[in-house]
């Protein structure tokens, strides 16, 4: 019988991170966020990005739920931004990866 493997969280957590960044309009996202010093209401992004706004309404939960956006409500729109901590915790877990530090 196979030896079932447990992952550690380390590599959880490349893999949450990886997975919201599995799209190219999520990379699109987090790429303008990362160019800007300010929050970006998710109305300019809808005007930006050729997806429907339910479809960008489900990129935006991805990265969400990653923890690499965060969104404030602002009636009637929601404004995001990054998730600066989160953000920079994800570039440093993706560099010890590529220089094969952590493996």
């Amino acid at each position: 019988m196979a030896k079932k493997i447990e992952f550690t969280p380390d590599v959880t957590e490349i893999a949450q991170y990886g997975k919201a960044m599995s799209h190219p309009v999520r990379v699109y996202i987090l790429k303008k966020l990362s160019e800007m010093n300010a929050c970006c209401y998710s109305g300019d992004l809808v005007n930006e990005i050729p997806v429907g706004r339910s479809s960008l309404s489900m990129h935006l939960k991805e990265l969400k739920n990653a923890g690499l956006i965060q969104g404030e409500v602002e009636l009637p729109y929601i404004k995001y931004c990054l998730n600066r901590e989160n953000w920079d915790k994800a570039k440093t877990v993706f560099k010890e990866l590529f220089e094969n530090k952590s493996f």
